[in-house]
């Protein structure tokens, strides 16, 4: 290579099987050819880094399983380009992808960065699968263009920026949550500009399995971002934290209360069917969006997905408060004491 790229392509992998060499085809095949790849094997025991050079990957690895953060931060100081493009190698670029970011920073040169959305037509078919992909696609298409978070699904920002705020922080993110929507905050809060552009899309092929899907939406999201918004409470209002969230949270614990009151007074019923108008008044915009995509049978079935997602939803916020109350606690008992008068210690000496 006789000059840097204008993107740095970073993938962290671990065994990333079939749908990683979907991932590798479909970035040989976009229309933008100014890249470089660099990818970070995590301790894979399927070939994946074989796979990664056979496709002309400059290949690294992390020695062991130090999780995806860690290995795009070490991918990160390797990468020769001027922007570090994070995708996750369960997903698929458009052919147009690489093409549209760039025109985004030619028209704006002074953005620090911007993260899109997986599209509408996930590639797993199961029914979680396309809930879960087909439910992150629509609160990225329905939020606000100046972000103050960031997403390694599909993220750009600037190498020099990066590397200026650290990368992402493996000391409160030992294991994979929300390092980059620390990230976006930090670099928020250092004067930095970032975008959530709506066209840049990518296809999510992971095929969600429930299980899987409330250990993310909890432990990996939930709770930890609670954790950073109870830090500042700038980030309330990004993403998936309106108001007629919130308030739907407060409907269905509600509404589970009126359904215990109807085994001791009938007339409890007109209150669960007053809640749940509610809570479909709430999310008609969500649940219209998915009978355009899906249908009725698929959308009846979104319904009690969506209400079990406001249950955990509260207990995420729960348990993340408390975590937080945990950590200012721990924080007061490690400061020093300091003195009431100068000169003069708590203790009267």
């Amino acid at each position: 290579m006789t000059h840097s790229p204008l993107f740095s392509i970073v993938i962290p992998v671990y065994n990333g099987g079939d749908v990683f060499k979907r991932c590798l085809t479909a970035i040989h095949q976009s229309t933008c050819a100014d890249w470089e790849l660099v990818v970070v094997d995590d301790g894979s025991t399927d070939g994946s880094d074989r796979l990664a050079g056979q496709f002309g990957a400059r290949v690294f690895n992390t020695k062991g399983r130090l999780g995806p953060a860690a290995a795009r931060n070490l991918g990160a100081r390797a990468a020769r380009g001027h922007y570090l493009y994070f995708i996750d190698a369960d997903c698929e670029l458009h052919p147009d992808t690489l093409a549209n970011i760039a025109h985004v920073f030619q028209t704006d040169p002074h953005l620090d960065a911007l993260f899109g959305s997986y599209d509408d037509a996930p590639g797993a078919a199961n029914f979680v699968a396309q809930y879960k992909n087909l439910f992150h696609h629509y609160v990225h298409q329905n939020s606000s263009a100046e972000a103050s978070t960031f997403w390694t699904g599909c993220g750009v920002i600037k190498r020099s920026q990066f590397l200026a705020l650290g990368g992402f922080d493996l000391q409160r993110y030992r294991r994979p949550a929300i390092e980059d929507i620390d990230l976006g905050y930090r670099l928020k809060q250092a004067g930095g500009r970032i975008r959530l552009v709506k066209h840049i899309q990518v296809k999510h092929l992971k095929a969600w399995t429930f299980v899987s899907l409330l250990k993310s939406d909890i432990f990996d999201r939930g709770i930890p971002w609670t954790q950073l918004i109870l830090r500042d409470k700038a980030l309330m209002s990004d993403l998936n934290l309106q108001t007629h969230n919130r308030v739907s949270v407060v409907a269905v614990y509600a509404l589970l209360l009126a359904l215990a009151a109807t085994f001791f007074q009938p007339y409890a019923l007109f209150f669960v069917l007053g809640l749940a108008a509610l809570l479909l008044w709430l999310n008609q915009n969500l649940y219209r969006f998915f009978y355009h995509k899906r249908g009725l049978l698929f959308t009846a079935q979104v319904i009690p997905m969506h209400w079990l997602y406001y249950l955990y939803n509260a207990i995420s916020f729960g348990c993340g408060l408390l975590l937080y109350w945990q950590e200012q606690l721990r924080a007061e008992s490690l400061a020093p004491p300091q003195p009431l008068v100068d000169g003069i210690e708590p203790d009267g000496n």
